[in-house]
């Protein structure tokens, strides 16, 4: 099971980091992804990080200000969110792949999301 939470309301040009909690199982040797979902929009994808940490890869529109981590001693994955835009607010997912990629449907587990939102 995953649970993302840390999210909250910040202003523009503030910082939040999400984490992602993993239990009953460990995500040591999954890619995990983050993912985002806005009111009225599909499910779009933020980020990436290779299981061991190692790489990450990152969508366009956030590149530059978001920056994935993880503690596998802690089974725990990490979204450092910095110089947040009103266009950030959404509901952010953290998820788990066998296969390293920006495709949602690829992903094998989702937790549940925390709500994130950038006043102007």
């Amino acid at each position: 099971q995953l649970q993302a939470f840390g999210g909250g309301l910040v202003q523009a040009g503030g910082s939040l980091r999400l984490s992602c909690a993993a239990s009953g199982r460990t995500v040591n040797s999954y890619a995990m992804g983050w993912f985002r979902q806005a009111p009225g929009k599909e499910r779009e994808f933020v980020g990436v990080i290779n299981p061991r940490g190692g790489g990450t890869s990152y969508a366009d529109s956030v590149k530059g200000r978001f920056t994935i981590s993880r503690d596998n001693a802690k089974n725990t994955v990490y979204l450092q969110m910095s110089s947040l835009k009103p266009e950030d607010t959404a509901v952010y997912y953290c998820a788990a792949t066998n296969i390293r990629t920006t495709a949602g449907p690829l992903y094998d587990y989702w937790g549940q999301g925390t709500q994130v939102t950038v006043s102007s």
